[in-house]
């Protein structure tokens, strides 16, 4: 079977993205092959297409998408023909008209859940649950910090905390994007570019700094990111964006009031398809009841990808961005 994808045969920039058709096998033992309907965009995308996570050329991008069952190979029982299904996992390859997957890294999507909603918050939805609910359990009364707060994940992050009953603070980078994480309950914005976050988390804790920092961006906040958190307070880094943290003294932990420092990623929480499952009802059941929206800002068709990857580079995103085959 022939289908189309976006490839890439060099790591390097957008312009190394290339739009081409490709032979696709059918479904082997425990496979089940796929018609996207849509396709994720996240920052983890940029990463492998830059090389700074490393994979085999050529290799076809994207871990997010959503679509219909086609066809199921041998020993596959819980999927058949006509499914709606999605994921957000290993092996790469979402950016394509269809794929093959394993059908172990499939979850059937919910009726009252469309396609391309799907898509959008698969990765950074799952992401918001492991961190909400698993690295540090938010409880009713807590202060949290989420930087990029007008991102995927932020928007995610700012509604579910506020429903679990915390005050949310969270750094934005523009007046935009400060009113689009207020509307969706985030509490304080700080711009990140014009004030000093660490004195305003510390103005708005009354010095008490927070129970927890959720940091994806890296290297231009860590540090000060530590400066937030009370005593046994936890640093939770799950990207770096502005590039990678350097090395550091950890005795500055100790320092700084034993603080904990964990560096989590989606696939080590849902390895087990047990955790897997359970996350993504999770995440269907907040959504189906309106308590987080999921919106997508942008998108793209699939074979201009690469414009997409300019535009998510270039801080012009909100929210989530889908691809459209």
């Amino acid at each position: 079977m022939k289908t189309h994808a976006v490839r890439v045969h060099q790591p390097g920039g957008p312009e190394n993205m290339v739009w081409e058709e490709i032979d696709l096998a059918p479904p082997a033992a425990g496979e089940v092959l796929i018609r996207h309907a849509a396709v994720g965009l996240n920052f983890i995308d940029v990463y492998h297409r830059t090389g700074l996570y490393p994979l085999p050329t050529p290799f076809t991008l994207g871990l997010e998408g959503a679509g219909t069952v086609e066809a199921v190979g041998t020993d596959v029982t819980e999927f058949k023909a006509g499914d709606r299904v999605a994921y957000a996992n290993p092996p790469v390859g979402a950016y394509a008209e269809r794929r093959v997957m394993p059908a172990h890294r499939l979850v059937r999507i919910p009726d009252g859940i469309g396609e391309q909603q799907a898509a959008a918050m698969m990765l950074q939805g799952m992401t918001a649950q492991y961190l909400l609910r698993r690295t540090y359990r938010v409880q009713p009364g807590d202060t949290i910090l989420i930087h990029a707060a007008a991102g995927g994940v932020g928007l995610l992050v700012c509604q579910w905390a506020k429903h679990l009953g915390a005050t949310v603070i969270g750094t934005v980078g523009s007046e935009d994007k400060a009113a689009l994480a207020r509307a969706h309950g985030c509490d304080h914005t700080i711009l990140y570019k014009a004030e000093d976050f660490v004195a305003r988390v510390k103005e708005i804790t009354a010095g008490a700094g927070v129970p927890v920092v959720y940091d994806s961006v890296g290297k231009d906040t860590f540090l000060k990111s530590l400066d937030c958190l009370r005593p046994l307070g936890m640093m939770v880094l799950f990207g770096q964006s502005s590039g990678k943290v350097e090395p550091f003294d950890t005795g500055l932990l100790a320092a700084k009031g034993s603080l904990f420092l964990t560096r989590p990623s989606l696939m080590a929480y849902t390895a087990k398809r047990a955790d897997l499952v359970a996350g993504a009802e999770e995440l269907f059941e907040v959504v189906g009841k309106g308590v987080v929206r999921v919106e997508v800002n942008q998108t793209y068709p699939l074979k201009n990808a690469a414009q997409a990857h300019r535009d998510l580079e270039a801080r012009k995103t909100t929210g989530s961005t889908i691809l459209l085959p």
